[in-house]
């Protein structure tokens, strides 16, 4: 188990003890002192957003990795397009080759410019499968912002993943919350997976994001905050080369390299024999080495299907999940 590995599991280990997290919590002392004073300059307007001439949406999470954003990212940005408007993601880029100090257009809607391991997965996913969507990366989310409204005439921003880039402006702040994983052990990172101390006060909707058949324990949590639940399923697998979907009741190996990759072994073990787990570390770039020697079927996420497609091999299947989210009534004043 790598060091990676080792601290995810504390952070999600509610009576977490040893060596290892006492070094963490106590780099964690420094980490929210840095948070803190940063919010409070921003909450006492001493430090100001910049406001752009578009309609932008944040979409963000208290914690780290795995909670569920791109597909409300993408839900958004099919009803925006639906609407008639000129929509835009904006993403910081995490986990791809480009250089993202500078503005890179991964799509302007209409054609891709880069591949997955150049764009990183999520950026590049989002551009594959949002028709007449632009997507751009960049660390400075208002330089992208502007570059889209200028070159691109975008009308609606959705920032993917921008709750803690306070910088930009946002009309609408969305907070998503895993049902299950929630806040971890509840210490800020690095001994915890919370990336700031919840503010409650800075979210217009908290969105709970049950990935489960059973959606009761979900529809129950965080009342005070009337959240909207957003309902993630499993749906079919598909081959990611011909399409072709795979029979339910398959014998295969599950892969992963995601933030959260055991609810993606539980959407699997109800509808396929899986012989074998393995998982990579969030973001990985895979090579043929990582696959050449597993005999039979392959089915990972579809996050991961974009770099794996890449390595043009037959018999690997993404897992297609369906999204269930109620954007008229989260969009609600």
């Amino acid at each position: 188990m790598n060091l990676k590995t080792q601290i995810t599991k504390l952070h999600y280990n509610k009576n977490p003890k040893g060596l290892l997290f006492n070094l963490l919590k106590f780099c964690s002392i420094f980490y929210s002192i840095g948070s803190g004073v940063k919010n409070f300059l921003y909450d006492k307007n001493i430090l100001k957003p910049k406001k752009v001439e578009a309609f932008v949406i944040s979409v963000g999470n208290f914690t780290t990795g795995g909670v569920g954003k791109t597909p409300v990212v993408a839900e958004l940005a099919k009803y925006f397009i639906e609407k008639g408007d000129r929509v835009a993601i904006v993403s910081r880029g995490y986990g791809g080759k480009l250089d993202n100090k500078k503005v890179n257009v991964i799509s302007d809607g209409i054609n891709l410019y880069y591949k997955a391991d150049m764009a990183g997965d999520e950026p590049y996913w989002l551009a594959v499968n949002l028709n007449m969507c632009a997507v751009l990366t960049c660390s400075n989310r208002v330089r992208a912002c502007e570059y889209a409204i200028k070159e691109l005439g975008v009308t609606k921003i959705i920032l993917d993943d921008g709750f803690q880039h306070r910088k930009l402006h946002r009309d609408l702040n969305l907070v998503l919350v895993d049902s299950e994983k929630q806040f971890g052990n509840g210490y800020q990172l690095p001994a915890g997976p919370l990336r700031e101390k919840i503010a409650f006060n800075r979210v217009d909707k908290l969105i709970v994001i049950s990935k489960n058949i059973d959606h009761s324990n979900a529809e129950m949590l965080f009342a005070e905050q009337n959240p909207i639940v957003c309902k993630i399923e499993p749906d079919y697998a598909y081959n990611i080369i011909s399409g072709e979907h795979i029979e339910k009741g398959s014998e295969i190996t599950a892969i992963s390299a995601i933030g959260q990759p055991e609810q993606f072994y539980k959407f699997l073990e109800p509808d396929y024999k899986i012989k074998e787990k393995i998982t990579f570390d969030d973001h990985h770039q895979y090579t043929l080495a990582d696959i050449e020697n597993i005999e039979g079927n392959i089915i990972t996420t579809e996050k991961d299907a974009v770099k794996l497609a890449l390595l043009g091999k037959q018999n690997i299947y993404a897992l297609k999940l369906k999204t269930i989210l109620d954007i008229e009534n989260l969009l609600k004043k």
